[in-house]
């Protein structure tokens, strides 16, 4: 794709995604990372349904520590894979008080330090958390980026190193959170709809739905 199609393709589709960013809710960095952590193959309106009421009196990583890991995981029990996330935010609670002074850190290699946090988590924290022009590779941005010729990848990290080399600088804050929204609401895995896209003349894609 060429660079006047990537700015135009940013362009269009941020007249209709304005002031994208995650749809997570949480009250400070410390329990945006643990949302993060509780994300994974789980949907955000799931997750913010069990941390609406948890945040309220757990919300600093000595509280996770104090509960334990058995307690985290009664709080979380309707999330996903509860027993290994539970893990997760008990070590990594323990690992920011030891190693950070129980803050969460603003450095890409510290964060993949912690335990459940991957290189997609990290970027998101880094994103919303701190307002970094990080891009966080989930599956809607990976099916986005490959169908529409914007960055090709066999899998997420490749797709996140061409998205950094072609994604124009006054877009890449908003990038991530931009292609995610139009990846769940419009370029959807089964029926994309196509008819309403308004990128549709940049995408690359074989089976689009214009019936």
């Amino acid at each position: 794709m060429k660079s006047g199609e990537i700015n135009s393709l940013f362009k269009n589709l941020s007249k209709v995604i304005k002031n994208p960013k995650s749809d997570l809710k949480y009250k400070n960095k410390f329990t945006l990372l643990v949302s993060v952590v509780l994300s994974a193959q789980c949907t955000d309106v799931n997750v913010n349904n069990v941390t609406k009421n948890l945040y309220k009196k757990y919300n600093k990583p000595k509280h996770f520590v104090k509960l334990g890991r058995k307690k985290i995981e009664v709080l979380i029990k309707k999330i996903n894979f509860f027993r290994n996330k539970a893990k997760s935010v008990y070590l990594l609670s323990k690992q920011l008080i030891e190693r950070h002074n129980s803050e969460v850190p603003k450095n890409f290699e510290k964060l993949v330090e912690l335990a459940g946090v991957g290189r997609k988590t990290a970027s998101v924290v880094l994103n919303e958390g701190f307002g970094l022009p990080t891009i966080a590779v989930d599956t809607h941005v990976f099916r986005v980026s490959n169908r529409t010729g914007l960055a090709s990848g066999k899998n997420p990290d490749q797709v996140q190193q061409n998205l950094y080399k072609v994604v124009p600088k006054k877009y890449l804050k908003n990038a991530g959170h931009t292609l995610l929204l139009h990846g769940r609401y419009t370029c959807k895995a089964r029926v994309p709809c196509c008819k309403t896209c308004v990128i549709i003349k940049y995408c690359k894609y074989n089976s689009k739905e214009l019936g």
